[in-house]
Parts: C-alpha cells; sequence; structure tokens
C-alpha cells in the first residue's frame, strides 16, 4: 500500500506537466497559424454562362471581319469550359484554340506578344519548344480584380493579327473580366 501511495505522489506531478506541455504545444501552434495566415485562397472561378458570353463577344468580333473561327475558354486550372469550331474552320484550329488559351493562361501574357518578345529575345526563344505552348497571336489571359481566372484563345482568323483582336474582344466590362 505504501508503495502505491508513493506512485501516486510522484505520478501527480508528471500528469500535470503532461498537461501543461500539451497547453504550451497548442498553444505554440496557433500562434504560428495567426503568424502564417489562412492555409487557403478562395478563387473565382469562370461560369458555363460567362464563358458561353466570352465566346459570343468574340465570335461577334470575327463576323465583323468576315471571319469564322474557332474559340476556346478555358478555366483557370487549364481545364476547357467552352470550345466551339465555326463552321468550315479546319480541324487543326480547335488544338490550336486550346492551345493558345493555355499559353495565355499559363505565362500571363497575351500569345502575341509572348511570340514577338520570344523571338526577339535568344534565350527566350526555347519557349516555342515547351510541349503546351503554342506561341501564335490568339490567346489573352482573362483576368478579375488582378488574378487570371481563365484564358481564351482564337484559332483560324486568317493571321495573328485577326486571331489577336478575336480574342480581345472576349473581355466583359461589366462583369470586371478584362483582357489586359
Amino acid at each position: 500500500m505504501k508503495i502505491n501511495s508513493c506512485l501516486l505522489v510522484l505520478l501527480i506531478p508528471l500528469l500535470s506537466l503532461a498537461q501543461i506541455s500539451t497547453k504550451k504545444s497548442t498553444d505554440f501552434t496557433n500562434l504560428n497559424a495567426k503568424k502564417e495566415g489562412n492555409y487557403t485562397t478562395q478563387s473565382v472561378q469562370l461560369t458555363l454562362k460567362t464563358a458561353f458570353q466570352i465566346t459570343e463577344q468574340a465570335r461577334e468580333a470575327a463576323k465583323s471581319l468576315k471571319k469564322n473561327v474557332t474559340i476556346a475558354v478555358l478555366d483557370a486550372s487549364g481545364q476547357i469550359i467552352i470550345l466551339t469550331r465555326g463552321d468550315e474552320v479546319g480541324t487543326h484550329n480547335t488544338e490550336a484554340a486550346r492551345r493558345k488559351a493555355y499559353t495565355a493562361l499559363s505565362t500571363k501574357t497575351p500569345t502575341l506578344l509572348l511570340s514577338r518578345n520570344a523571338r526577339l529575345n535568344p534565350d527566350t526563344q526555347n519557349l516555342a519548344t515547351l510541349p503546351e505552348l503554342l506561341l501564335l497571336g490568339g490567346g489573352y489571359p482573362l483576368w478579375h480584380n488582378g488574378k487570371v481566372i481563365g484564358g481564351i484563345g482564337v484559332a483560324g482568323g486568317g493571321s495573328p493579327e485577326n486571331d489577336d483582336l478575336i480574342a480581345k474582344s472576349g473581355a466583359i466590362a461589366t462583369a470586371q473580366i478584362t483582357t489586359h
């Protein structure tokens, strides 16, 4: 009995130290979380309805140039939201439009500008060899409140300048979605 009493007397302080130690580590963890900020971020996602409106605006710009084009709109992760091919547009333009949108999205740069800059700089000429990038005019990042939320790509407009102009027209000012 004396041995049990002695053990109990010795264990009580150890148990209270364990509780204090656990509390201190929990407080330390919370302190770090407060210092570092949140562990998640909120993101803005393009809706199908918005992607459709972007596509229709670009298609109207193409009509004004008497061009029939393929248009791709991607979300912020590079996934296709909508991809439309105009009547009698070459099938290669489907992949070209998607890759232009992806290039603009991933580089946060209009593809016509990227293409011209890459050609002028020997250090960036190899950008054209990356598998998913397509350095042809017709791709624009889609911006909302300073963040890229998607990309638009246009192919089949007859020239890089036409594709660029058509893609740029996909911006929706009333929704604060811009291409610059």
